[in-house]
């Protein structure tokens, strides 16, 4: 790479878009051009229309990479962030597929303001602009993943009265929990977002509109790339560390229970990009109304082949109004469980995952859950009731374990060679039957740190009587963050306040309460496994990177008679799976290693 001309200094790497071939047209007709809000800002749209005459109905994608370029000639040597493989599957089903850049991105006019208000507003006018075209019938859905999935929660809670359904997936609800999950910085999202965002405008977005001459767009291109330079997450990130008034702003589950139309939700586990914590929103909406799919694995897991046949079968129903017995046949929660995934090439990785085995029920309430807790006691283990004994303390801050990474690659990093003194772990006995645990955990925690703050990272682990221990979820929580959303924290979900004049440094060897919370999962433990929680330093979790609190010190993490520590999960009842370990390795993004302790 040459190095800048001026300055000497290496060039930033551009995004590079990986090689998929080339796509051969599957639509009759495509559109494009701009249409401009009620606020006066352009947006550009493209629209692929289905073989026939007449009337279709519509679905609608909206984000800030390339949605408003769809079919040109970088969508068709498949450099987009778009699903080519469901925008076919849509059209061939009589769908007219339509894209929109967010305002300040790609060639649209306006300010980027993210998941504010604006997505939502400017996401309602689009539904509206698309079912007054001569080509719509006026029905419209909503689909797509991450930014996608955003922009249909924002659009759907000012309630467009021509949308009929929507197919959210993997969302980034909250840009806190992208930035700070549990208020630990994690600045390893935002190199990454930066990058693809500006590489979809300069590569993607730009060489559509140099092969269709528009000199508009080409323009506003490089306005945005521009604008980006002092708008973008970093300057949000540096700007509002803590959850202030306009932190919150950007917020998408404030409102999420404006929401009237059907969802059909896809939610990942082991999300590298965002963390599951997305799907909370859930809880805001109308049960009637709720469909929801979950699954171990990557963020792009909204894409697998099983689920697009699923949301077309949705968009069907709800969208063109047919009755083809989707309520009748698909159950309000469905988890696929053990999903593993093959493929040479990125899409058909992308495509193939398939669950081992599912689970189904209906709305699950609170009844359906058994809360099942685990005691940290004396000589390290988890215990059914409290075990006093003296206290435990590692040495903080340590560099911790990786865990998978930000492609979505499934690996256990090495351990650090002072691992034995920078993490602790508690183990429970060989569990007597089964257990499904399904939804978020609490680990709550009496702690005493002597350097006014530390940061804790919770990983839970199943260990398997063959000696293998497998990776299923992690959460964070830096302890000045520890204060308590009393009305709406449950047994199963701590949530912080996060309010910066409501920090809570720590005394030396003053005992506090912190809950970490842990994120969802959906993970079968069998017979004769054991349960296993290690608490140390933040470290890499997929694409989180963590910049942790550097003071150096011991942190103890007690469980006496008065301070009594334990874990919380969820268990859902009656769930039987097969007998049967899967093959280690094969999971998705829960990878096995040797147990670290069986020789200690």
């Amino acid at each position: 790479m040459k190095p800048d001309p001026e300055t000497g200094l290496p060039t930033s790497r551009p995004f590079e878009f990986p090689e998929l071939g080339a796509v051969t047209p599957f639509w009759d007709r495509r559109l494009m051009g701009y249409f401009t809000t009620v606020d006066g800002v352009r947006l550009r749209y493209s629209v692929l229309l289905p073989k026939g005459q007449g009337r279709f109905p519509v679905v609608l994608s909206i984000n800030g990479y390339d949605a408003g370029s769809i079919g040109g000639g970088a969508y068709l040597k498949n450099k987009t962030a778009m699903s080519v493989d469901f925008d076919k599957r849509l059209v061939e089903a009589g769908y007219a597929v339509m894209g929109v850049n967010t305002a300040g991105t790609g060639c649209s006019d306006g300010t980027l303001e993210y998941t504010r208000p604006q997505l939502g507003r400017h996401g309602a006018e689009a539904v509206e602009f698309a079912a007054a075209q001569a080509w719509s019938d006026g029905k419209v859905g909503m689909v797509n993943a991450s930014y996608g999935g955003s922009s249909q929660l924002a659009a759907a809670q000012f309630q467009p009265p021509h949308l009929r359904a929507i197919v959210p997936g993997v969302p980034l609800v909250d840009y806190r929990d992208a930035l700070m999950p549990g208020g630990v910085p994690q600045p390893g999202f935002i190199t990454p977002f930066r990058g693809v965002l500006r590489g979809y405008w300069s590569n993607v977005v730009a060489q559509t509109a140099r092969e269709e001459g528009d000199a508009h767009c080409l323009r506003q291109v490089e306005k945005n790339l521009v604008a980006e330079e002092t708008n973008s997450i970093m300057n949000l990130y540096v700007s509002h560390p803590l959850r202030d008034d306009y932190m919150n702003s950007f917020d998408l589950s404030r409102n999420a229970d404006r929401i009237r139309v059907p969802v059909l939700s896809f939610e990942s586990f082991q999300d590298q990009a965002i963390t599951a914590r997305g799907g909370h929103y859930h809880s805001k909406l109308d049960p009637t109304k709720l469909w929801r799919f979950q699954s171990n694995g990557r963020h792009d897991m909204y894409f697998a082949e099983a689920f697009q046949i699923t949301a077309v079968r949705f968009l069907d129903r709800f969208v063109k109004g047919r009755d083809n017995g989707f309520e009748r046949d698909t159950s309000r929660t469905t988890v696929w469980m053990e999903t593993s995934g093959t493929g040479s090439g990125p899409l058909e990785r992308r495509a193939s995952p398939k669950p081992r085995w599912v689970v189904q029920r209906d709305t699950v309430k609170d009844e359906d859950l058994a809360v099942r807790e685990f005691h940290l006691g004396a000589g390290n283990v988890l215990a059914d009731s409290a075990t006093p004994g003296a206290a435990d303390a590692f040495d903080y801050p340590g560099a911790g374990v990786a865990v998978n990474d930000v492609a979505g690659n499934s690996f256990w990093g090495p351990l650090p060679g002072d691992w034995k003194t920078t993490s602790l772990a508690y183990t429970s006995a060989p569990l007597s039957q089964d257990m499904m645990v399904w939804g978020p955990g609490s680990a709550d925690l009496w702690v005493a740190a002597n350097g006014g703050d530390a940061d804790l990272q919770i990983t839970v682990t199943e260990l398997r009587p063959d000696g293998l221990e497998t990776y299923v979820q992690r959460g964070w929580l830096r302890l000045s963050n520890r204060l308590l959303d009393t009305a709406r924290s449950t047994p199963l979900l701590p949530v912080h306040l996060e309010r910066p004049d409501q920090l809570l440094p720590l005394l030396p060897g003053r005992p506090v309460f912190a809950r970490v919370e842990i994120n969802k999962m959906g993970h079968y433990f069998r017979k004769d496994s054991r349960l296993r929680v290690w608490i140390d330093t933040p470290a890499q979790s997929g694409g989180l990177v963590f910049d942790t609190y550097t003071q150096k010190q011991r942190v103890h993490v007690l469980h006496s008679a008065k301070y009594d520590s334990l874990v919380r999960f969820g268990v859902l009842k009656d769930v039987k799976g097969p007998e049967s370990q899967p093959e280690c390795g094969s999971v998705l993004l829960q990878p096995c290693r040797p147990d670290p302790l069986a020789a200690n």
